[in-house]
Parts: C-alpha cells; sequence; structure tokens
C-alpha cells in the first residue's frame, strides 16, 4: 500500500510524522482486523532511531499486539481512529522518537518476549482534518509512547504503541 508520508519541524523545532491520507475512516466501530492486515506489511522491516541510531525491529507479534491490547480496547472515538490511522507512519515515528525511558520487566508472561524489560519512546504524528468539499482544513498534532521490548535475542522490537492525546496547541495549517 502506498504511503503518503512527511516528516516536517514545527515552529518549535520539534519533528512530526505529517499522515496525509485517512485510511481508515469513522470514528466509530473501527475494523481492527483490517488495521491489523495494514500493519502486516511491516513485520520483518527495521528502522534506525536517528537520535540514538538504535535499531528497531518489527517483528510478528506487532500486528496483533496493536489492534488487541487492552488499550487499544478502551479506545473511542477521535483516538481510536487516530491510533489506526497512526499505522501508516510508523517507520517514521520510530525514525525520530526522543526520550527513552527503561521499565524493568515485570510481568511472568513477558520473560521471553521482553526478558531485559521494556523501553518508552516519545513521538508526536499529525493527521489531516478535512472540509465538506474534502480540502484539508488542518491538522490535528497527536504525542504517542511507542512501546519497545527487549528480548532474549537482544533485539529492540516495537510492541504497541500508547498514551495518544491530542496536542491542545496551534494545529498544523496544510
Amino acid at each position: 500500500m502506498e504511503r503518503n508520508i512527511s516528516v516536517i519541524k514545527d515552529v518549535n523545532g520539534k519533528q512530526i510524522v505529517v499522515i496525509n491520507d485517512i485510511c481508515f475512516k469513522g470514528r466509530q466501530n473501527i475494523d481492527w482486523n483490517e488495521v491489523e492486515q495494514y500493519l502486516k506489511q511491516y513485520v520483518g522491516e527495521f528502522v534506525e532511531i536517528a537520535e540514538s541510531k538504535e535499531i528497531i525491529y518489527i517483528g510478528n507479534d506487532l500486528p496483533d499486539e496493536y489492534t488487541g491490547s487492552n488499550y487499544t480496547a478502551k479506545l473511542k472515538g477521535a483516538l481510536a481512529k487516530a491510533k489506526a490511522n497512526a499505522t501508516q507512519g510508523i517507520p517514521e515515528m520510530i525514525e525520530i522518537a526522543e526520550n527513552k525511558r527503561f521499565r524493568e520487566n515485570l510481568a511472568k508472561k513477558h520473560d521471553k518476549n521482553a526478558r531485559f524489560g521494556w523501553y518508552r519512546y516519545d513521538s508526536r504524528f499529525a493527521l489531516p482534518i478535512f472540509d465538506d468539499d474534502g480540502e484539508v482544513l488542518r491538522y490535528n498534532v497527536f504525542h504517542v509512547e511507542l512501546v519497545i521490548r527487549h528480548a532474549v535475542d537482544r533485539k529492540l522490537y516495537l510492541y504497541d504503541i500508547i498514551n495518544i492525546k491530542k496536542e491542545t496547541s496551534t494545529p498544523l495549517e496544510p
């Protein structure tokens, strides 16, 4: 699937992944199976974080976790639509990730797939808001946390995207 993505800097010099198309429409009843199928195109890829030069792999557990996590199940309305459409910019969101934080693995069920703990990074993306004629009015900017697992093979894998928050600052103009 072709992606219409760009990475820009805001007025403060912070990077934003701009997703120019809405693939998953509607704020009610997101088809998470369709989102899961979309995510499968990334499995096996890897992306380097520009700031730290770390390599983040995309494993075959991402599509299921991304669409079936407890966090995703609780999302409603605009935030569900934002998470679904954020899938288009995952490689770029990894690339611009910053503010790495570590958390120990405390759950027995993750002893193998996150043996060496978890990392969280901050990233940002923007989605267009259209008028009735299909013209872009503005872009809403969202802050997210990328959840990265440090696996038994010593590689870092994207596990989920959580804590999606719409930024209340001035939205991007087209």
